[in-house]
């Protein structure tokens, strides 16, 4: 485990029990100055709760939660962090704008609430009554009010829910915008492709215990399996039967094979058909890996 003074935000051995149940279970999490972090995991899995620690809304039972090397708790950590969780209760008459401006006045140097609607897409809805937002602008300026006081660290719990295509490429773009500029960032989510796209580092958790931790090319060099997709007149059930072959399915760009093996496949496919086309080979996805590495433990 990294020292606290190179980690802008640190769990310890943290366990946190809710009567019986273990949400958190003798976890260590390390962030780093400048990098997204991703935090994976199933439903349950303890990624709420271990954010909760680290924004010191919940105290451990046992190990520790610091911020900036101080308890979570501390203003001065606070000050230098923005938040944007799953649930938000808003007050629904204040308009987008003012619920920023109100934000604003938390930090000491914040950015212009303007700057901040410019960069995210939201000056359209500066004068609109919170309550009377889509569940998709409602996210939006959530994620505003996050950025508003310039944070060093930003938590942001499944922040694209809800977004359409655009917004989401919004928030990407401002994510790698932040991180490009020295901030560290706590993402969780379920859209397997944002943590691959975006993340420097990511942590698999399940039952509140961690499964694996690492870049995204660390992470898939722990699965085996691999995707061959190609155009051959082999039929589709003859390679199903071959050895080393997980699953194969067909559709309009042929076949989609997974393997365990992929040299001994792609040698077989050639043998079968010398005019095979269109010969692609890729290593496991991040949703691969996730699968492989949670499947055990949540059963």
């Amino acid at each position: 485990m990294p020292n606290n003074n190179h980690c802008v935000a640190q769990l310890a051995g943290a366990t946190k029990r809710f009567g019986n149940v273990i949400a958190v279970d003798d976890l260590s999490l390390a962030i780093h100055p400048g990098e997204l972090f991703a935090l994976l995991g199933p439903n349950g899995a303890g990624k709420t709760t271990a954010i909760s620690m680290l924004l010191g809304l919940l105290r451990p039972d046992c190990g520790s939660a610091r911020l900036f090397g101080r308890p979570p708790q501390s203003i001065d950590a606070r000050r230098q962090i923005g938040v944007m969780m799953q649930e938000a209760a808003l007050a629904p008459e204040l308009r987008a704008r003012e619920h920023i401006d109100m934000v604003a006045s938390y930090y000491p140097d914040p950015l212009a609430p303007d700057t901040v609607l410019d960069i995210t897409g939201t000056a359209s809805l500066r004068r609109r009554p919170y309550g009377k937002l889509s569940t998709g602008q409602k996210r939006q300026v959530q994620f505003a009010m996050a950025i508003t006081g310039r944070p060093r660290l930003l938590f942001l719990d499944e922040p694209t829910v809800g977004l359409d295509i655009r917004s989401r490429e919004m928030v990407w773009a401002t994510l790698r915008r932040l991180v490009g500029d020295g901030c560290s960032i706590v993402l969780t989510t379920h859209y397997l492709e944002e943590a691959e796209a975006l993340a420097d580092r990511v942590a698999v958790i399940a039952k509140g215990r961690l499964i694996a931790v690492g870049t995204v090319n660390e992470m898939r060099a722990l699965v085996v399996r691999k995707r061959i997709t190609c155009r051959t007149t082999t039929p589709r059930q003859q390679v199903s039967s071959w050895p080393d072959v997980q699953t194969v399915t067909e559709d309009e760009q042929g076949l989609h094979i997974t393997t365990t093996n992929a040299e001994n496949v792609v040698r077989r496919l050639l043998a079968a058909d010398e005019d095979l086309q269109d010969l692609e080979l890729q290593r496991a996805g991040l949703g691969e890996v996730f699968t492989e590495l949670t499947q055990e433990v949540v059963q």
